[in-house]
C-alpha cells in the first residue's frame, strides 16, 4: 500500500504522514462557538475531519481525537460583540443556558450525519485555570505584558527569535489588527499584539478572577491549552476551517512556542469553504441554509427534503481543500448518485460467483486506497466506487464474471468506503 500523504498547510505541500508515536495519532480540531445553530459550512469542516478520523481508525491507528467547545464569551470577530452574552440578553437566558441549548443542537445535527464522537470534547470554561497558568508562563518567559487588567502577547518580541507568520506566510508588518477592535486597544504596545486575557467591563456577563483582575481569556488561548493538555506539547494533526489559519492558528503556534519552546503541530490541515448558488452563505441575504432545513425541505433554496446520508455524500464529492458550492441542482444530482450506490450494494448480494474472473478486483481496490492515501481524495475514491457500480451491473447481466474470492473482495471494498 502507498504511503499516506497529507497536505501540510505549514509547508504548502503534500508530505508522507509519519506519526510522532508509531501506531498512534493525536488530532485536534477547532470546534464551534455555541451561540447559534451550527451552520452548514461548519458541518462540512467537521465532516471532513470525521472522514479523516474514520480512515485512520480503519488503517488500524489508535486515535485520540480532541474537538473543543468554545463556551466562553470570547470576542470572535472584528467587533466588540460578545456573541454568547449578546444572545443571552436577546433570549433572556443565562449564558450557560445559551451554551447548553446550542451545544445540544450541535450534537444532534452531527449525530444525524452519523459522525463518530471525538475522543475528548473539552470546553473553554472548563479550562480557565489552565489558561491562567499558561498566561503566567508566557509572562514569565518575557513574551507578554500586563496593562490595566488585560494581558497581551508581545508579537514583535516573539518575532525576534521565532517566526510569527510561519503558517499564514504573512509578514509581521502586514499583520496589523490580527485580533479585533476592542476597548482598550490603545493599551497595546503594537497593533499586532493580541489579547491573552481581557479585563471585563461591567456589562460583560462571563467573568473570572485572575491575578490581573476580573476578566476572561483571549480567543486563541483555549485551543493552545486544551490541545497540548490532551495531546502533548507536540502532536500530529491540527485541523480547522481555512478561515482560522490567521489569526487563530497563527496565534496558537506563537502561544505554544512561548510556553513550551517547541512547535506544537507536525501537520496543519485546513478545510475549504462552502458557498451557495455561487455566493458566500449569509443569513442577511437569505443565501443560507441550516442542516435541519435540508432534512425538512423548509428552505426556499431547495425543492424538496434530502436525507443526511445524501447531504453527506454531496459533501464528500468535493475534496476537503476545494471550495464546494451548494445548490438545489447539485444536491439533487447527489441524491441520484447516492441512490445508484445503494442499489449496487443491494444487487451485489444476489450476484452469483463463477469459476473465473474477467475483472481485476485487486487492482481496483488498490486504486480506492490510493485515492484516500493521496490526501484523503474522496472525489477520486467516489469515481472508483462508481466503476465498481458499473461492474456490479455487468455481473448482474452476466456480461462479466468473478470468482467467489473476487466477488467477496468487491463486496467488502464497497462496504468499507460507502
Amino acid at each position: 500500500m502507498h504511503d499516506l500523504l497529507i497536505y501540510n498547510s505549514l509547508s504548502n505541500k503534500k508530505e508522507v504522514f509519519k506519526p510522532i508515536k508509531e501506531g498512534y495519532v493525536g488530532m485536534y480540531v477547532c470546534g464551534p462557538t455555541v451561540y447559534s445553530n451550527v451552520h452548514l459550512g461548519n458541518v462540512r469542516t467537521f465532516m471532513s475531519f470525521d472522514m479523516v478520523f474514520r480512515y485512520f481508525l480503519h488503517l488500524g491507528y489508535k486515535v485520540r481525537y480532541v474537538r473543543n467547545i468554545t463556551d466562553a464569551g470570547h470576542l470572535t470577530d472584528d467587533s466588540e460583540e460578545d456573541k454568547i452574552s449578546t444572545k443571552a440578553r436577546l433570549e433572556q437566558l443565562e449564558p450557560m443556558e445559551i451554551v447548553q441549548k446550542y451545544t445540544t443542537d450541535f450534537h444532534l445535527i452531527l449525530q444525524k450525519f452519523n459522525f463518530l464522537p471525538p475522543s475528548i470534547e473539552p470546553t473553554a470554561t472548563g479550562h480557565i485555570v489552565e489558561q491562567i497558568k499558561a498566561i503566567e508562563l508566557i509572562l514569565e518567559n518575557g513574551l507578554a505584558y500586563e496593562v490595566n487588567g488585560s494581558v497581551y502577547f508581545d508579537v514583535l518580541k516573539y518575532n525576534e527569535k521565532e517566526h510569527y507568520g510561519i503558517l499564514s506566510k504573512r509578514k509581521i508588518e502586514d499583520a496589523i489588527e490580527n485580533t479585533r477592535v476592542l476597548d482598550g486597544q490603545s493599551d497595546k504596545k503594537n497593533p499586532q499584539d493580541f489579547a491573552l486575557w481581557k479585563k471585563a467591563e461591567p456589562e460583560h456577563i462571563q467573568r473570572w478572577d485572575s491575578p490581573w483582575g476580573v476578566g476572561f481569556p483571549g480567543w486563541h488561548l483555549e485551543c493552545t491549552v486544551m490541545s497540548t493538555k490532551y495531546l502533548g506539547e507536540e502532536f500530529d494533526i491540527h485541523g480547522g476551517g481555512m478561515d482560522l489559519k490567521f489569526p487563530h492558528h497563527e496565534c496558537e503556534i506563537a502561544q505554544a512556542q512561548a510556553c513550551n519552546h517547541r512547535a506544537p503541530v507536525k501537520y496543519w490541515m485546513h478545510g475549504n469553504m462552502l458557498t451557495m448558488n455561487g455566493k458566500k452563505m449569509a443569513k442577511s441575504t437569505g443565501n443560507n441554509i441550516l442542516p435541519e432545513e435540508i432534512f425538512t425541505g423548509e428552505n426556499d433554496n431547495i425543492s424538496k427534503p434530502y436525507t443526511p446520508s445524501v447531504a453527506r455524500f454531496f459533501m464528500m464529492q468535493a475534496h476537503y481543500r476545494s471550495v464546494l458550492d451548494f445548490s438545489n441542482d447539485a444536491i439533487m444530482a447527489s441524491e441520484k448518485g447516492f441512490g445508484r450506490l445503494m442499489d449496487a450494494l443491494t444487487i451485489v448480494t444476489s450476484v452469483k460467483a463463477s469459476e473465473k474472473s474477467t475483472l481485476d478486483v485487486s487492482a481496483w481496490k488498490a486504486k480506492c486506497y490510493e485515492a484516500m492515501n493521496d490526501d484523503f481524495n474522496t472525489p477520486v475514491l467516489i469515481a472508483n466506487l462508481f466503476e465498481g457500480v458499473k461492474w456490479i451491473n455487468l455481473l448482474k447481466e452476466n456480461q462479466e464474471s468473478l470468482t467467489q474470492e473476487d466477488l467477496d473482495l468487491l463486496k467488502e471494498t464497497m462496504h468499507i468506503f460507502i
